[in-house]
């Protein structure tokens, strides 16, 4: 007391009150810098451990010590590690999945051409009705092979875009029935009518790759024959959708598909059977190459199915 009591009465008052307001204000400085070093250490040693952010973008930022910020930032980070690692583990799943399927679709010709070679080296060449009938056989098996190995380069060039497609204005009213008369025969088989919803007396011009196109076609009915019931029916509608935009509608009543199977609908190789019989035959390609070839003309397809009556594939196109 003795020496404040000193200092108030030999020294100026207002010299006292700005010495203390510079030590109030060194004071605050240091210890906040030392607080926010303290925290800072601490705080940039968990963006490190958890990489949340690279710690040279971190020091340009202004220190935050506000925890609630730290907490919701580092939710959000494990959340979207969370979201990530559940991705990872479902495309390993469609990875084995798919490779399980390649094996299998690539095994089953390459044995039966293995074993039938096989046969004619041990001696079954020399009867000539034998050699003739494995021959055709073993070729049969390469044809699909190479059908296979087709199939998958063609999906490859429309995913990375080195298949051209050779764009044009054509009747895709003419193109639905070019695609009838083809699988005529194969629809009589299982006495299945393909038809249109109505009679089309006008042409209805379109703009894209007519072969493709083609292609897209076919491959709905051939899977709508396929999998349609006997004495069924395969009806194709063409509508207008907006003004510039029509829709063309593939519809069947044959078996339908299971609700769960129809996001994985045009993945390579997906099948609904999981049997591994490959009854119906067929690459297992179709359903993807047709989606990719639609997604080529930067339009959609969509697909609704209800097991037991039936389904129904659409696709948008351009108007000519």
């Amino acid at each position: 007391m003795s020496v404040f009591l000193y200092m108030y009465y030999s020294i100026n008052p207002l010299v006292i009150l700005l010495f203390a307001l510079a030590t109030y204000g060194l004071s605050f400085l240091i210890i906040q810098y030392r607080v926010e070093h303290f925290i800072y250490k601490r705080i940039n040693k968990i963006y490190k451990d958890i990489t949340l952010l690279e710690s040279a973008s971190f020091r340009k930022n202004s220190i935050t010590t506000d925890m609630a910020t730290l907490t919701k930032q580092i939710d959000q980070f494990a959340k979207g590690k969370k979201l990530e690692i559940e991705t990872l583990k479902v495309r390993e799943e469609y990875r084995k999945e798919f490779m399980g399927n390649v094996s299998h679709e690539l095994k089953t010709p390459l044995f039966t051409v293995q074993g039938y070679l096989e046969t004619l080296i041990d001696g079954a060449i020399d009867d000539k009705n034998v050699a003739e009938k494995y021959l055709t056989r073993a070729t049969k098996g390469v044809e699909r092979l190479i059908y296979i190995v087709k199939d998958l380069d063609m999906i490859t060039k429309l995913e990375v875009g080195d298949l051209s497609l050779n764009q044009k204005d054509f009747d895709i009213v003419q193109l639905v029935q070019s695609v009838f008369e083809l699988l005529e025969m194969k629809a009589a088989k299982k006495q299945i009518t393909l038809t249109f919803d109505m009679d089309y007396k006008n042409p209805i011009m379109v703009k894209g790759d007519e072969e493709r196109l083609q292609q897209v076609l076919t491959n709905l009915v051939v899977n709508s024959i396929k999998y349609g019931r006997e004495k069924g029916t395969t009806e194709i509608s063409i509508e207008t959708l907006v003004k510039n935009k029509v829709i063309v509608r593939v519809t069947d009543n044959g078996e339908g598909i299971a609700k769960q199977h129809l996001p994985r609908l045009f993945e390579r190789f997906f099948r609904v059977d999981k049997s591994g019989s490959r009854k119906e035959g067929g690459s297992g390609l179709g359903l993807s190459i047709v989606k990719h070839i639609i997604e080529a003309h930067d339009e959609k397809i969509y697909v609704e199915s209800e097991l037991n009556i039936g389904s129904e594939f659409s696709f948008t196109l351009e108007k000519a």
